[in-house]
């Protein structure tokens, strides 16, 4: 085997796969995969917070939130799944760390020191995260939709759909 002139040397992307002409712009591509890595670090922050809160609510909504948690965390994870797959569609690498899910979400983590919040302050901040997440989504939607990359609209279109849901259904719950 004839040992490469670049051993010990990274390869470049353009060295080890073919161009990618889907019809969306290079620059757009990396726009909209950067959007797409903050969506998917909100969408993970939000997903581990409301794991959480299913295992440690407590009171007399137990029972409620217990069964509402677990189906929003477990709707929210295949999500987690779409998002990644969308940016490696793209032709950038997903982020997968919980260092690099910390840099990139807006959604600030439960501090494990402090203990556990009771179910109402969890509803709250369950419904503040679907609401970032909202939000996060219409920025990258935005910069998707100007460069033609109706896939990712869509993507986040249904996204939306969920998560405005999820935080009215949470904030019904306050009233």
């Amino acid at each position: 085997m004839a040992k490469s002139k670049t051993a010990g040397k990274p390869a470049s992307p353009a060295a080890t796969s073919p161009d990618i002409d889907i019809g969306i712009a290079a620059g757009d591509r990396r726009k909209i995969a950067e959007g797409l890595s903050r969506f998917l670090a909100d969408s993970y922050t939000l997903y581990l917070k409301t794991h959480n809160f299913h295992w440690n609510v407590t009171g007399p909504m137990f029972n409620t939130l217990h069964l509402m948690f677990e189906g929003q965390y477990t709707e929210e994870w295949t999500a987690l799944d779409e998002v990644a797959e969308r940016i490696r569609a793209l032709g950038f690498n997903a982020p997968g760390s919980y260092a690099e899910f910390v840099k990139l979400s807006s959604i600030q983590e439960e501090p494990g020191a402090t203990g556990v919040p009771g179910w109402q302050d969890m509803v709250r901040q369950l419904v503040a995260g679907n609401e970032a997440v909202c939000r996060t989504a219409r920025k990258v939607l935005k910069t998707a939709d100007n460069a033609g990359d109706d896939p990712t609209v869509d993507l986040l279109t249904q996204r939306l759909n969920i998560h405005e849901k999820n935080a009215w259904m949470l904030r019904s719950l306050l009233e």
